[in-house]
């Protein structure tokens, strides 16, 4: 019988295949008192346990194909980095010690304490980042009990020569789709070498790293499917419709041939779409709209030409910064990150933004207690870095230095005051007379902010007097302005990037710029959506950065559309109280 499920959509298109199902590899911890004699000796034996999975993940690391995403080594190190935090091995120390539970219950007591709190975070990012410290556990428990880690689990191989495309009789070939109620960033790692068609997970969000890794291998995916592991069994045939979030299992005939149909067209139009690389993006009223990458690695760089980037207009530069077991990148080796991205972008502008770093992206020298009261509104950003300001110039000297081998514009994020604004711009002055002083050479760059807070937003006049250009982070100034947690189920129906004040912002930003003649560009998922391409166009975008794999089908739409016709339309959609319904038209 055919039934469905509802999920998230992570990453769109179709796949259609049979199940490989993983089984729930949660281990049990066997929970006893040990003697005080037996303390050292329990304590030895959590410790030897972590280090090993260390190792092993470090292995996977050594071992990992370069045409891997980058994303997932960075979640890799996100796991090295909860395996060494000091905290934890102190924690569990305490329970062992304190309270005489054996190593397994310690592990798993502290688990329980850190998970409690992790629920409480505000951030989405950040509270799914809960599921990687239970993986991380997990792993360590598996090690105690001699059982192979989930990633060694063998896997049915892949059929010969099976693919995502169709036979030409119509039906689907023998392509697996893995379900599984998480992934790892080792499992994908283990299974990006072999060939499925897609991810559909129990649990997960649209920031889980099983949705980042899937979005940076353009496999379709969903997660948050709840009853995935119940209601689907090994080998039944399932359709993965990445666009809506729906997994439907055992399909119908009329139903395999109807998505069938769907996935040839999906595909004929990704290489339609791919006939654009190469084709300027210019309106049909001849305005030109530049269509940027955001990049997470300097390795990056490729996927963004290959898509048809004509610069990067976001470089995360956090990732350079997690997972480093308390050592943060030095002066030197953040200037070759730079320089390898710049250099792999021959000459198109480079956007980099400062650390960002805090609520949802914790560094090691920092203990996890820091976020936890409210940590969306906490020490993050740019408000990070200035409270390090020697840590803050070693970047800004990096960045300055690279900036001698191409064009780099220099991006800070979060700020709301002018007092921030004025600190931040002295700690580049003083960065730069470091250089001097060191006789170190370094090229000129453009000084840009973020807008991701409504204050931002408001006070955008004050913005401009200081900055050569802006960048809208719609991400964040969409919960900041509605004040939603779009993983909290119970609002996520309020998170809205058509609210009329949202709008009201983005709108008035865009013309505050345009009106001084400075560069605006919108770097959030609103960017990479195309039903909004025509919206953000009629309001006077001409930059938009997104992930690469969006960037064909966002040209598509920008090939099509005339700004002068668009304009007038934009504003009412603005002004009207259900944008929503003005935008469907």
């Amino acid at each position: 019988m055919t039934f469905a499920i509802q999920g998230l959509a992570v990453s769109r298109d179709i796949a259609i295949g049979r199940a490989v199902v993983l089984a729930s590899s949660r281990v049990e911890a066997v929970h006893y008192f040990i003697r005080p004699e037996q303390i050292d000796a329990e304590i030895e034996r959590a410790r030897k346990s972590r280090n090993a999975v260390v190792d092993e993940l470090r292995r996977l690391q050594e071992v990992m194909p370069k045409d891997a995403p980058g994303e997932l080594d960075a979640l890799l190190d996100v796991h090295l980095m909860l395996l060494q935090d000091v905290a934890l091995a102190q924690a569990v120390k305490h329970w062992i010690s304190e309270r005489l539970y054996n190593a397994e219950w310690a592990l798993s007591t502290q688990l329980e304490v850190i998970s409690r709190q992790f629920d409480e975070m505000e951030d989405e990012y950040l509270r799914e980042r809960k599921a990687d410290l239970e993986q991380v556990v997990e792993r360590i428990l598996r090690h105690m009990k001699g059982m192979a880690s989930p990633v060694a689990a063998p896997l049915p191989p892949a059929p010969p020569g099976a693919q995502r495309e169709l036979l030409a009789d119509g039906g689907a070939e023998e392509s697996l789709v893995l379900v599984a109620q998480d992934l790892s960033p080792a499992d994908m790692l283990q299974f990006k070498s072999r060939l499925f068609a897609g991810f559909v997970t129990a649990v997960g969000g649209r920031t889980s790293h099983t949705a980042i890794v899937a979005r940076s291998m353009d496999i379709p995916a969903v997660v948050g499917a709840r009853a995935a592991g119940q209601l689907i069994r090994q080998d039944d045939w399932v359709i993965i419709d990445g666009d809506a979030g729906v997994v439907i299992i055992d399909p119908s005939p009329i139903i395999l041939a109807e998505y069938s149909f769907r996935q040839r067209q999906n595909q004929l139009e990704r290489e339609r779409l791919g006939r654009l690389r190469h084709t300027p993006s210019l309106t049909l009223d001849g305005e030109r709209v530049d269509l940027l990458a955001n990049i997470e690695q300097p390795g990056d760089g490729a996927a963004a030409l290959h898509a048809g980037a004509v610069g990067v207009g976001l470089f995360r530069t956090e990732f350079l910064f997690m997972g480093r077991g308390g050592s943060l990148p030095g002066e030197e080796e953040q200037y070759r990150a730079y320089r390898e991205a710049v250099d792999a972008m021959h000459g198109m502008p480079v956007t980099i933004r400062t650390l960002d770093v805090g609520a949802d992206k914790p560094l090691d020298k920092a203990s996890a207690k820091d976020y936890f009261l409210n940590p969306a509104l906490g020490l993050r950003a740019i408000r990070w870095s200035l409270a390090d300001p020697a840590m803050f110039r070693t970047q800004l000297r990096a960045i300055l230095r690279a900036a001698a081998h191409g064009q780099i514009r220099l991006m800070f994020p979060m700020l709301a005051h002018q007092s921030e604004i004025e600190q931040t711009l002295a700690q580049v002055r003083l960065a730069q007379a470091e250089l001097d002083a060191r006789g170190t050479a370094y090229g000129a760059v453009q000084l840009g902010a973020m807008i991701e807070v409504p204050a931002a937003a408001l006070m955008v006049r004050t913005f401009l007097r200081y900055f050569d250009f802006l960048s809208i982070g719609t991400n964040d100034l969409i919960q900041y302005t509605l004040a939603i947690d779009r993983a909290d189920e119970a609002v996520a129906h309020l998170y809205d990037p058509l609210h009329p004040a949202v709008l009201r912002l983005v709108a008035d930003v865009i013309a505050q710029c345009r009106a001084q003649g400075k560069s605006i560009s919108v770097c959030g998922e609103v960017a990479g959506d195309v039903s909004m391409t025509r919206l953000l166009l009629g309001l006077g975008l001409r930059r938009f950065s997104m992930h690469p794999a969006q960037i064909l089908a966002v040209k598509q739409e920008v090939l099509r559309a005339d700004t002068r016709r668009l304009a007038d339309w934009a504003q009412q959609v603005v002004n009207s109280d259900c944008p929503a319904q003005l935008l469907s038209n």
